[in-house]
C-alpha cells in the first residue's frame, strides 16, 4: 500500500467547535520556525483556527486578532518556542510589513525560532518568506471547509504529525 500523501488534505467544519478543534489538533503538530499562512474571506475563522491552537497549548487569556495591532505574540509555558500571531489586513501598502519592522520574525534559527501565524499573508506582499503550510478556510453554507497544503518539508512534517494525531479517531481527517 503506498504511503499516505501528506502535501495537502481537506476537512469539512461543522460549526466554530469544529474549527476550534482542528486548530488544537494543529497545535500538537507545530514546531519551531514554521510559518503558516491563513487565507480566508472575513468570518471564515481564522482567528477561531489561532484561539484553538492557543487554548490546546494552555493560554487561558483572551484571543483576538491583531488586526490594529498587527502582532500578538505569545509566550506559552509548554512551548520552548514563542508563537507570533499576525494579521496584516488593515495594510494599504505592502512595504508597511518592512516598515514595522515585522521582518526580523521569520526565518529565525535556533533558540529565537518561533511559529509565526499570518492571517492576510497576501497584504504583505512579495515581504513575507513562503509559508511552510498554508491554511484555507472557506465558509460553506452554515459550516467551513479548510485545506491544509503543505509548501515545504517543515510543513509536509507538520502535517504528517496532525494526521498521524487524528488516526484511529472517528470522524477526523
Amino acid at each position: 500500500m503506498p504511503a499516505p500523501d501528506t502535501s495537502s488534505f481537506s476537512i469539512d467544519l461543522a460549526d466554530t467547535a469544529a474549527t476550534e478543534a482542528l486548530g488544537a489538533r494543529l497545535a500538537g503538530a507545530l514546531a519551531p520556525g514554521l510559518t503558516v499562512f491563513l487565507d480566508g474571506d472575513l468570518g471564515a475563522g481564522k482567528t477561531t483556527l489561532v484561539r484553538g491552537v492557543l487554548r490546546a497549548l494552555g493560554h487561558a487569556g483572551k484571543v483576538k486578532s491583531p488586526t490594529f495591532t498587527l502582532l500578538e505574540s505569545y509566550a506559552i509555558s509548554s512551548l520552548n518556542f514563542p508563537l507570533y500571531h499576525f494579521d496584516f489586513y488593515r495594510f494599504t501598502d505592502p512595504d508597511e510589513f518592512i516598515e514595522a519592522g515585522l521582518d526580523e520574525y521569520f526565518g529565525q534559527t535556533g533558540d529565537a525560532a518561533g511559529v509565526c501565524l499570518v492571517e492576510w499573508p497576501d497584504k504583505a506582499g512579495g515581504h513575507l518568506p513562503s509559508p511552510d503550510l498554508r491554511i484555507a478556510l472557506a465558509v460553506v453554507g452554515e459550516a467551513r471547509h479548510a485545506r491544509l497544503s503543505a509548501c515545504s518539508e517543515g510543513g509536509r512534517a507538520c502535517l504528517d504529525r496532525l494526521l498521524h494525531a487524528a488516526e484511529g479517531r472517528p470522524g477526523q481527517a
